[in-house]
């Protein structure tokens, strides 16, 4: 079970793994986005160099918060609570935070009870 913890302006914060190709591991707070609906994580370039993930598809257009955008999806490894997942991740320049998409909602479960500070990402038995 991944804990999360709540912004001061109520955004949600998950503290993720992302392992770099030479097996080295990078602890990061990653803001869930339910906005971003077309992919798993998201970056900022200027992370892409000390991770050196492979480059699958460049040059995607998305829309976004910001408006039109184009990123580069990567090939990338990343650990949550434990976990490891190997997942396509959207690098971008202007990327302020580390973004977890809904994606992950496809796997896992979001519980939140914000009034007793219970904030959890929960793999989903099938």
């Amino acid at each position: 079970m991944g804990l999360g913890s709540f912004g001061d302006n109520s955004e949600l914060f998950f503290e993720i793994q992302l392992v770099a190709t030479n097996t080295e591991k990078f602890s990061v707070e990653a803001l869930f986005d339910t906005g971003f609906t077309d992919g798993w994580l998201a970056i900022n370039t200027q992370d892409l160099e000390a991770l050196g993930w492979s480059l699958m598809t460049a040059q995607v257009e998305m829309h976004t918060a910001r408006g039109e955008a184009r990123f580069n999806i990567h090939e990338g490894k990343v650990i949550i609570d434990g976990t490891e997942f190997i997942i396509p991740i959207h690098v971008g320049d202007d990327v302020p935070d580390t973004l977890m998409g809904s994606l992950w909602l496809d796997i896992m479960q979001l519980v939140v009870n914000k009034p007793r500070g219970i904030l959890m990402l929960e793999m989903v038995d099938e």
